[in-house]
C-alpha cells in the first residue's frame, strides 16, 4: 500500500524543512491554502475524531484582532507572515461522527464522557491532524513557522467565540526568508532518543 517517497521530498517535508520566522513578503493564495486543507484532511481516519478547526487569519482585520493575544516575542514574525493558521480542537467532535463515520454509532463512544476526558481526546486527536497540515503545507510549497506563545482564552474569544472550538495551536505560513535562518540545531540521534523492546 505505502510507497517510499524520493530523497527530494523526504528533504521537503523533514530534512530541508525548517521552523520559518522571516517571511518573504509574497502572498498567499487562497486556493493554495484550500488546497492544503483538502490534502491534509486525508491525513487521518475520521473515526479517530476531533476534526480541528482552521481559521487562516490574513486580511489586516483578523491580523489586528491577532496581535494583541501574541506573546511579544511572535508579534513580528506573525504579523510579517502572509497568513496565520489558528490550529482548533472542536470539543464536541463526536456530534460529527454521524456523517464522518456512519457505519458504527461512534457518537455514543464519547458523548458521555466527561469534559476533561473530551478535551484530551480533542487536544491529542487535533495535534495530530495539525502535523499533517503542516506536511500538507509544506509539500504544496509552503513553510510554516508552527508555535505557542500565545494567550488561548483571547484567540478562542477573537476566532472560535460561540463555538465548541478551542485553540490549540498556531502556525504561521508563507515563504520563509532563508538569509535569516540561523544553523540548524542537532537532534538526539537514534539510540539517544528510541528503543525497541
Amino acid at each position: 500500500m505505502g510507497k517510499p517517497l524520493s530523497d527530494e521530498c523526504l528533504d521537503t517535508l523533514f530534512r530541508d524543512a525548517r521552523t520559518q520566522g522571516a517571511w518573504l513578503d509574497q502572498p498567499v493564495d487562497d486556493g493554495l491554502l484550500r488546497r492544503v486543507y483538502d490534502l491534509a484532511k486525508w491525513g487521518r481516519p475520521p473515526r479517530t475524531c476531533a476534526r480541528c478547526g482552521v481559521v487562516f487569519v490574513k486580511s489586516n482585520e483578523a491580523k489586528a484582532r491577532l496581535k494583541p493575544c501574541l506573546d511579544a516575542g511572535n508579534v513580528d514574525k506573525t504579523m510579517s507572515a502572509p497568513v496565520t493558521a489558528v490550529i482548533g480542537m472542536d470539543l464536541r467532535f463526536y456530534e460529527k461522527l454521524p456523517k464522518l463515520f456512519p457505519q458504527a454509532d461512534a457518537k455514543a463512544w464519547f458523548k458521555d464522557l466527561p469534559g476533561p476526558v473530551l478535551e484530551v481526546i480533542a487536544l491529542r486527536n487535533s495535534s495530530l491532524e495539525g502535523a499533517y497540515f503542516m506536511l500538507a503545507a509544506r509539500s504544496l510549497g509552503l513553510d510554516c513557522g508552527p508555535m505557542s506563545g500565545f494567550d488561548d482564552a483571547k484567540v478562542d474569544a477573537a476566532f472560535f467565540a460561540g463555538t465548541a472550538v478551542k485553540s490549540n495551536f498556531l502556525c504561521n505560513l508563507g515563504y520563509g526568508d532563508a538569509s535569516k535562518l540561523q544553523p540548524r540545531n542537532p537532534r538526539p540521534d537514534f539510540d539517544e532518543a528510541c528503543r525497541v523492546v
